[in-house]
């Protein structure tokens, strides 16, 4: 990635401002990441306090917190650190050393592939934002893509035909009009988590049921639209809305990001040292009579393979 070292390699040329140029376009494109920064370093370790690395949801690292096998530890945690959203100091500690007892916010690895030494790392999730759409030209649409961005979401206007809502957590539809049904049929179609129709009860039953939905998808719209606390103005009403989109945030019954590709990476058994690998691009790989093997780090592979004869 651009003067970033490939995973493996020292540098002591790792500026802090090209991680965070990467992470900042990552951002950017709303694509999910761990920034990681060695906060302790005990010799003999290769990385040292003040390294950085950005780690993405399909295992790859940009940037250096340890050799191959601190690596694959970090890795891992990283995977879930996404999946949960919370930072974790994670503590990689060499076979036998139980110094750091796990607390609240911290995590230890114990890491038989290591030389010696130990490291300390803070791991940060950086998710994006629940992405919200509002359909509309109205003053409660023009109320609620502003109340949305006060909350700190992500609200963008308008959707059609070639809108990509895969990473949509919820669509409101404030038009008083138009291509009602069709914008909540894409939206359902697209797997919106949320659809919102401003309308009176008769009439947002009456475009619900033009549209012959199954429970599972009427479960997902929501008409009328926000909590019920009498609001009246256009912007009582998109408080309403904002109210309820936060209260279904909260309870985990909205889809806010896909954190996790919809493949994760799989994970294998080192044969040498025995620790759990994730499979990528870079992990350690040597194929004997028809059978895949992975390892943590080359003097792994280069042990079973001299024990095996492999090449």
């Amino acid at each position: 990635m651009g003067n970033l070292p490939h995973a493996g390699e020292r540098s002591g040329a790792i500026e802090h401002s090209t991680i965070s140029e990467r992470a900042q376009q990552l951002v950017a494109t709303r694509t999910p990441f761990v920034r990681a920064t060695v906060v302790r370093a005990q010799q003999p370790t290769s990385a040292h306090a003040g390294d950085e690395a950005i780690l993405l949801a399909d295992g790859t690292i940009e940037g250096f917190v340890g050799g191959q096998c601190a690596q694959n530890s970090v890795r891992k945690a990283a995977l879930g650190v996404l999946q949960a959203g919370e930072s974790v100091l994670l503590r990689v500690l060499p076979d036998g050393d139980v110094h750091f007892p796990e607390a609240p916010g911290a995590a230890v690895v114990v890491n038989p592939c290591l030389s010696g030494g130990s490291l300390e790392i803070f791991l940060t999730p950086q998710l994006p934002p629940p992405l919200i759409r509002v359909c509309g030209d109205t003053p409660i649409a023009d109320a609620l893509v502003q109340l949305c961005q006060v909350l700190g979401y992500d609200a963008r206007r308008e959707i059609d035909s070639g809108t990509d809502l895969s990473d949509t957590a919820a669509v409101v539809i404030a038009s008083h009009g138009g291509p009602e049904a069709e914008i909540i049929r894409t939206a359902l179609d697209h797997g919106v988590g949320y659809v919102g129709l401003v309308a009176s009860t008769v009439r947002g039953a009456a475009i619900v049921n033009e549209l012959e939905l199954g429970e599972p998808e009427r479960a997902r719209i929501h008409t009328p639209v926000g909590l019920p606390i009498g609001a009246k103005t256009p912007a009582e009403i998109a408080v309403s809305i904002a109210a309820e989109l936060i209260a279904v945030l909260r309870d985990g019954n909205l889809t806010r990001v896909s954190t996790v590709t919809s493949t994760d990476p799989a994970e294998a058994v080192d044969p040498v040292c025995g620790m759990t690998v994730l499979i990528g691009p870079g992990t350690e790989h040597l194929q004997l009579a028809g059978t895949d093997y992975w390892f943590c780090c080359p003097r792994c592979r280069s042990a079973f393979s001299a024990e095996h004869g492999g090449a």
